[in-house]
């Protein structure tokens, strides 16, 4: 057991960040090795362009869970770099929809079998052990009892717990 994994939950958001670095930096390698031309971060964005036509900025806000702006900053990385383009949606003059430029589409060719390939390694990693199994089930489950009570308010109470019980005494 190394040292990380001696101390429990009280690192456990540090190994979740080491653990998504590491996979990040698997994935960014793979992209290297094929000469793909594709930053890891991109992907939110363009696996929802992937799967529409258009989407306006509003929508890859709401569906990442993020802030307008962040998501503004997003699609205005990838227009810097010529893969996407904003227009005025041809149903509503007033809202913004992004779509694929042509260079943006023919990436999405090239990394398309890297998602297929890398979602099948995936499938037999977390299939490796029965807890492994289990992850993606336990890490929902996690995420949706932190958006219902956060880490912030289970610490104050506790805190609030440990002060009152001393105070008692």
């Amino acid at each position: 057991m190394n040292f990380y994994q001696s101390l429990g939950f009280l690192v456990f958001g540090s190994r979740l960040k080491r653990l998504g670095d590491t996979f990040l930096g698997d994935v960014s390698a793979i992209y290297k090795a094929h000469q793909i031309p594709f930053d890891a971060s991109w992907f939110p964005v363009f696996y929802l362009l992937s799967r529409e036509k258009e989407v306006s900025i509003k929508d890859i806000a709401e569906t990442l869970n993020t802030s307008h702006s962040a998501a503004s900053q997003m699609v205005s990385n990838l227009e810097e770099k010529g893969l996407i383009k904003t227009t005025a949606s041809a149903s509503d003059a007033r809202r913004k929809v992004v779509t694929f430029t042509s260079k943006g589409s023919k990436l999405l060719q090239k990394i398309q079998p890297v998602w297929e390939a890398l979602q099948q390694a995936m499938q037999q990693l977390a299939h490796e052990s029965a807890a492994s199994a289990q992850v993606l089930t336990a890490l929902t489950e996690l995420e949706n009892n932190i958006q219902a009570n956060s880490l912030f308010n289970r610490v104050e109470a506790c805190l609030t717990k440990k002060e009152s019980q001393q105070n008692e005494l």
